[in-house]
């Protein structure tokens, strides 16, 4: 079986139950249910809505397109993303960039892999807000990958003066990159909130659960977690995020 569950505290994605969808110029594997794939198993977890892992051929990309009431957060793992959206805001997100946007009461954007030669490949995930028909905002930071060697490095909260870039939503969202044969702990940011935590690459051990490259793992009612990495270390992806919202 793909997917195991312990009442209340644990839910097990394996990399290989997630949805696939190959376009050809587009390669994406959806945790949750999205487009044509649905799954009533896999349709959030707490405010966490989407979590796509995409790779974009080279010179493609989606058109204008809308959202309303979601924090979108992309993070560029490779290559590069053209954005333009309906708030004036147009650019380049190179790897190791993260981009918010606060979509609020609506705008529309264009995501594009300006390289003719290259593939792009990025994380995007959809929170819901914690409060709807809000203003649209844009950020856009580039991260130090040295900040998250052996250690947690925040990309994203809800605090404009804290580390990272900010959503308005209570989650926190961080990176890090361990050796093998560490052992971690996360403390939970908030009471109420759980962790879905992905291991982008390597293989580690989180509450007692062996996860390998794009595993996930969502736990909630604890107030942190163990983490052991495997042998040849891990980069992870830790979303802490209310179990329960508007």
């Amino acid at each position: 079986m793909s997917t195991s569950t312990i009442p209340g505290t644990i839910t097990v994605h394996k990399a290989n139950s997630r949805g696939h969808a190959d376009h050809g110029w587009l390669d994406a594997w959806h945790s949750f249910s999205f487009a044509s794939w649905h799954n009533p198993e896999r349709m959030h977890f707490g405010a966490l809505r989407v979590l796509n892992d995409d790779t974009i051929a080279a010179g493609k990309g989606f058109g204008t397109h809308p959202h309303d009431n979601m924090e979108i957060i992309t993070i560029v793992t490779e290559g590069a993303l053209m954005h333009k959206d309906s708030m004036g805001n147009e650019g380049i997100i190179k790897a190791g960039d993260v981009q918010v946007m606060s979509a609020g009461t609506g705008v529309r954007h264009s995501e594009f892999n300006p390289d003719p030669e290259h593939r792009t490949k990025l994380f995007q995930v959809w929170l819901f807000p914690r409060q709807r028909n809000a203003t649209p905002r844009y950020d856009q930071i580039t991260l130090d990958p040295k900040d998250r060697v052996n250690k947690f490095q925040q990309i994203v909260s809800p605090d404009p003066n804290d580390a990272g870039t900010w959503i308005g939503q209570d989650a926190w969202f961080q990176l890090g990159k361990f050796d093998g044969g560490r052992t971690e702990r996360y403390a939970i940011k908030r009471e109420g909130n759980g962790v879905y935590a992905m291991v982008v690459s390597g293989s580690a051990e989180i509450h007692g659960q062996p996860l390998s490259t794009r595993d996930a793992i969502g736990i909630s009612a604890v107030d942190d977690l163990e983490i052991k990495t495997g042998p040849e270390g891990a980069e992870l992806l830790l979303i802490d995020v209310p179990m329960e919202f508007n």
